[in-house]
């Protein structure tokens, strides 16, 4: 049996910075899915690939159709069935095994796709391995001489006792929390992992439909928040929480529905990290506010500015022996968590805090919030590249940097401009003193597109 390649130009539409996502079955299919089986076993050369899935419809088959390639290698499967992206990265690094996680995260009904992972869940991207294992899928796939075998295992027990282990359950007060999962794994992972907690807890939308039946699974998106937020308020709880369709992001509102953005979320689980493990090196991607730099070194810590991106993050948190590492988009990095992201990690160590200050959340994060931001203001150009050298040379006289598109520091402001890795898009963050500053800024940079 010869596993075919698949088409140069196809493989193009699906492969991105940091995996591989596309829609389904227009752009990934279960053929495209079997040779990607097979390209990622031979480029591991593992024994055995750990699989799982979200929700989405296109999943039971897209995994079944991986598996298939893995196992013509000659490698075994363990498949953990329905599961989180970061109990997917848990179960790598628990039997030390390179991993695939089939979802497309936040994105519609219609998209599937891939997270790749070497074992103890270390990170693939278009640096690290994604490249090889697209120019192996592109390449025929000769069948080893015996199959390898699929073997279904439950880690979830495990994934809760190791998330349980970054709190003290003991020191756990009984808060009332209501938890948007929007249909998508975190109605399987939080109620795991809240069920031995004293917390009055309410899920919306727990029951796991990849159709998206109530609103899109993406909390970055303001209008998705808004039935968490209403029921915040009318069950009078003392914290919101919203995981994204694959669970491994989770954003927080406090007890008046407000929005706590992933800095200060950052910020406030770095201050408890240095806390309980003592001063080190602690990551921030760049669009981090600056209170999220202050805070940490505040609390005793070494800010370490990354790129941003899971890839980038994990590498420099491998590189540098930091215990933790947050991005604004609500990643939350974990170094006794293999280095992997993990949302249940960092709400638990938020609930923990908050049991402990004995307050509102609005309280223990008040003297967090010291800036104010536009949060990310996407446009669409041309020629991404022009328009980052023109605004560049506006602010020729500013201080500048290219770690990651164009960052600006303009004294009490600054601004960050990157593109994205898939649209004719540029990314804009903008943050300063007050918002009346902010708006003016965004408006003055998005004049120079004109």
């Amino acid at each position: 049996m010869v596993i075919p390649p698949v088409d140069k130009d196809r493989l193009a539409a699906v492969f991105k910075a940091y995996d591989v996502r596309g829609l389904t079955p227009e752009e990934l299919d279960e053929p495209m899915a079997r040779s990607l089986g097979a390209a990622f076993a031979n480029f591991t050369k593992a024994n055995m690939v750990v699989v799982g899935r979200d929700m989405r419809t296109s999943g039971e088959a897209l995994l079944a159709a991986f598996s298939e390639g893995v196992v013509s290698q000659g490698v075994d499967v363990r498949d953990i069935g329905l599961a989180s992206t970061d109990l997917l990265y848990f179960a790598s690094g628990y039997l030390e095994a390179p991993a695939v996680m089939l979802t497309a995260s936040h994105n519609p009904a219609s998209y599937n796709g891939m997270k790749f992972c070497h074992a103890r869940a270390r990170a693939i991207g278009v640096d690290s391995g994604l490249v090889e294992i697209r120019r192996l899928a592109e390449q025929p796939a000769e069948a080893a001489s015996h199959k390898g075998k699929v073997v279904k295992v439950d880690l979830l027990d495990n994934f809760v006792e190791h998330i349980h282990s970054f709190v003290d359950v003991k020191a756990l007060r009984p808060l009332r929390i209501v938890v948007d999962t929007a249909n998508g794994m975190g109605g399987l992972v939080v109620p795991a992992a809240f069920k031995d907690l004293p917390f009055e807890y309410e899920i919306l939308y727990e029951e796991l439909d990849g159709t998206f039946p109530n609103h899109p699974a993406d909390p970055l998106q303001a209008e998705n928040l808004l039935d968490l937020q209403r029921r915040v308020i009318e069950s009078d709880a003392d914290v919101g929480l919203a995981f994204d369709g694959d669970a491994d992001r989770v954003f927080l509102v406090d007890e008046n529905a407000n929005l706590i953005s992933g800095s200060i979320t950052t910020a406030l689980v770095a201050s408890a990290i240095l806390e309980s493990d003592g001063p080190g090196p602690i990551l921030h991607n760049l669009i981090c506010s600056r209170a999220t730099v202050e805070v940490i070194e505040e609390a005793g810590g070494d800010p370490i500015r990354t790129r941003v991106g899971h890839s980038y993050i994990k590498e420099v948190m491998a590189e540098t022996g930091a215990k933790f590492g947050g991005e604004h988009s609500g990643h939350y990095y974990f170094a006794r968590n293999y280095g992997a992201d993990s949302g249940l990690i960092a709400a638990l160590i938020v609930l923990e805090r908050l049991s402990a200050d004995g307050g509102p959340l609005s309280s223990l994060v008040a003297p967090l919030q010291r800036y104010e931001s536009s949060g990310e203001v996407n446009v669409e150009v041309a020629n991404t590249s022009e328009a980052i050298e023109k605004v560049s040379g506006f602010f020729s006289e500013e201080r500048q940097d290219r770690l990651d598109g164009l960052t600006v520091d303009c004294g009490q402001w600054w601004f960050n401009l990157r593109p994205s890795n898939t649209e004719p898009l540029l990314r804009l963050n903008v943050e300063g003193p007050d918002q009346e500053q902010v708006a003016h800024r965004v408006e003055q940079i998005l004049a120079l597109f004109e």
